[in-house]
């Protein structure tokens, strides 16, 4: 499986954005997909998880009710809308691909980054 990462940027403190992730490659659309972050010197963490049909998801405690997987396997993206931005939420955001509930990633997609001012 494929995957690309986009919508990265600099938004201040209290605001929004929607990151998007293409993917594809054979039976792409039957595997979970997730979001991940890394700052540097950090390990990578995990940000939150798809199941296939988009009928499951859950989320590190950190971003819970602040932000939202979502999938549209017609058009094989995935995408994690962020509202309600903090600083520590900096980092470079990766998507990936693999088994439900996603403890083992299969594939990744470049890195996408977002800065959040303060």
């Amino acid at each position: 499986v494929q995957l690309q990462a986009s919508g990265g940027g600099l938004v201040q403190a209290g605001g929004s954005l929607r990151l998007s992730c293409i993917h594809s490659g054979r039976h792409s659309r039957t595997y979970a997909k997730g979001w991940f972050r890394q700052v540097p010197g950090k390990e990578r963490e995990f940000v939150a998880a798809i199941n296939w049909s988009g009928g499951s998801t859950y989320y590190a405690d950190s971003v819970q009710g602040r932000f939202t997987i979502s999938r549209d396997n017609a058009n094989n993206t995935i995408y994690l809308q962020m509202n309600s931005l903090k600083p520590e939420d900096t980092a470079v955001y990766y998507c990936a691909s693999g088994q439900w509930p996603l403890q083992r990633v299969r594939d990744w997609g470049q890195g996408t980054l977002v800065t959040v001012s303060s």
